[in-house]
């Protein structure tokens, strides 16, 4: 028989704050702030999306702000962190990198220093109740201007650490065709000056062209989705080269219409590279599957062994920001996995 995935230990490093909710307690904290949800998000969930051109981005954004809008006060952004630690706890995740904007929560808890101290405070209370330690990247939007980033880099780095409860990344996220890249270049190293790793989107909905343009300007230590690196061999040797761990999520690149099924995904050709892999879970919320799913679709429609699902996990806690004691310690349960 083959071993569990959910017994197997590994690392959760590309999962958005919104976009980790149950969708019953979205359902709940609609209810109690009296929000009405639309069927998508109801009846009809997980929705049908396709974000490959602007209008299915439209939808799947709106989606998105509809659910962030139900996140209304302290105990709703707890109720989140709590929730995405448990449900990772569940699936054999010993570390896990949640990626917030402050700046979406602000207006609800005083501005966006109150903001991140509320989920930093409570990944450390969700660390020593779950067992699954809950570290933070602070993530920039390419729709708002470069110095609202800026901004955000320095909040980031005046809560850097390498712990559970501290602040490990800078990230950028939202549509990648909006923004040019380089201008947010400043941002990133002000957010490298105080250690913060970079972690920048790049490679999903664009392709090669986007992964470069990342490499160039914001020296990423990992690139959230990279999967279109797949594209081009000579760029897969670059990202080896340079140590780049990319976070492939595989049902949001099939529910945004980037592949048409998880078959097609190119994990077998990136994991044959030899880059860095972290599966990640990225918005459960409107993808509809976590962080366990992504493993078994590996096995189940890639045909990778027991060991090659160990060497991804491995990957995930390489690519993490987490203590060195930690990434000692879960790599030897992951050696005892495969042991077993």
């Amino acid at each position: 028989m083959p071993r569990s995935v959910q017994a197997l230990p590994k690392a959760h490093l590309h999962l958005h704050f919104t976009g980790s909710m149950r969708i019953t307690t979205l359902r709940e904290l609609a209810d109690k702030h009296g929000l009405r949800l639309p069927a998508a998000l109801l009846a009809d969930w997980p929705p049908r999306l396709r974000a490959t051109d602007e209008r299915g981005w439209f939808r799947f954004q709106r989606l998105y702000d509809t659910a962030r809008a139900c996140v209304r006060d302290e105990s709703d952004m707890r109720r989140i962190v709590r929730e995405a630690a448990e449900d990772d706890a569940i699936e054999g995740s010993r570390w896990l990198e949640i990626q917030v904007d402050p700046t979406s929560y602000a207006p609800f808890v005083g501005g966006i220093t109150p903001a991140i101290e509320i989920v930093l405070d409570e990944a450390r209370s969700a660390t020593r109740e779950t067992g699954t330690q809950v570290a933070v990247i602070v993530a920039a939007s390419r729709t708002r201007h470069p110095l609202d980033a800026r901004t955000l880099a320095r909040l980031a780095g005046q809560y850097a650490g390498d712990q559970a409860g501290t602040v490990v990344g800078f990230g950028l996220s939202n549509d990648e065709r909006r923004g040019d890249t380089a201008d947010f270049e400043r941002a990133f190293q002000i957010a490298a000056r105080a250690g913060l790793a970079s972690v920048p989107h790049a490679g999903e909905l664009l392709g090669p062209e986007h992964v470069r343009d990342a490499l160039t300007h914001l020296e990423p230590d990992r690139l959230g989705h990279g999967v279109r690196a797949a594209e081009e061999p000579a760029l897969l040797r670059t990202l080896v080269q340079r140590g780049v761990t990319l976070e492939v999520c595989p049902s949001s690149n099939v529910a945004l219409g980037v592949y048409d099924d998880l078959a097609d995904v190119p994990l077998r050709q990136l994991v044959e590279s030899g880059v860095g892999i972290a599966l990640g879970a990225d918005d459960p919320l409107l993808f509809g599957s976590r962080l366990l799913a992504q493993y078994e679709s590996a096995r189940r429609d890639h045909g990778l062994s027991d060991e090659e699902l160990a060497e991804l996990a491995r990957g995930s806690i390489r690519g993490s920001r987490a203590p060195e004691s930690t990434r000692r310690a879960v790599l030897a349960e992951i050696d005892d996995w495969i042991a077993s």
